[in-house]
């Protein structure tokens, strides 16, 4: 079960924080559309693959994405005060982005360019583009990972930015709301850390950590693959 909330309904104000959504006419819509035409030869490329791996938002998932860049295997059986952390801070940090989109308002690439997506269209359609919920998500897990696991935080991050581009190759978000996504879920972030709750939560999650730091690594020819995989960049 999650903890109770570590951030206060209206603890933080997106909307004053985060740039605009870009509309049609201005360079950053331009760039937007760009993106998205120019990664649609991506489709079916083991790139491809693993955007349609990142598309699961489910905890167990999340862990397993995160196991080759932590270094220990992650299950929510094995960490579960750590499982625990990362949801109820997840859980929160989406809470804001979701007012900023619903704010903004903004189509989906797919909607605006004809391409392939990776993602059934169903799931997306009804639901808008700026700033990035996925983006958001995996943000704030590679955020708090990074911190407890200091030694592994350059992987961890890589991999937090890896999943966030994810969604610009599956063609459901611009490339815009995946960096609105990261700046989401870091202000979010930021004003968590004054709730002691998260800070207890925080504690517990860096010892249930520590011991595991022997246990064996994630299967490398996983890890390989995927290294292999998230070296492509849809913004190269």
């Amino acid at each position: 079960m999650p903890s109770p909330s570590y951030l206060a309904q209206d603890a933080i104000d997106l909307l004053a924080i985060l740039p605009p959504a870009p509309r049609s006419g201005d360079a950053r819509y331009e760039a937007d559309r760009a993106i998205f035409r120019a990664t649609r030869v991506l489709a079916d490329t083991p790139r491809w693959q693993w955007a349609k791996n990142d598309v699961s938002e489910a905890p167990a998932d999340m862990l397993r994405n995160y196991a080759c860049a932590a270094g220990i295997e992650l299950t929510p059986a094995l960490v579960p005060v750590t499982t625990r952390l990362l949801v109820t801070a997840a859980r929160d940090t989406a809470r804001p982005n979701n007012v900023a989109k619903q704010h903004f308002q903004r189509q989906r690439p797919f909607l605006i360019d004809q391409g392939p997506i990776c993602q059934p269209a169903p799931e997306v359609t009804n639901s808008f583009d700026y700033p990035s919920g996925h983006t958001t998500l995996g943000w704030t897990w590679a955020m708090l990972l990074a911190e407890l696991l200091p030694d592994r935080a350059t992987a961890i991050l890589a991999r937090g930015r890896a999943y966030g581009e994810s969604r610009v190759v599956c063609g459901v978000h611009n490339a815009s709301a995946v960096e609105a996504g990261r700046l989401s879920a870091t202000l979010s972030l930021t004003r968590m850390r004054n709730s002691s709750a998260f800070q207890t939560d925080l504690a517990a999650a860096r010892a249930e950590l520590a011991t595991l730091r022997n246990s064996p690594a994630p299967a490398s020819e996983r890890c390989r693959a995927e290294a292999e995989a998230l070296s492509v960049s849809p913004l190269q």
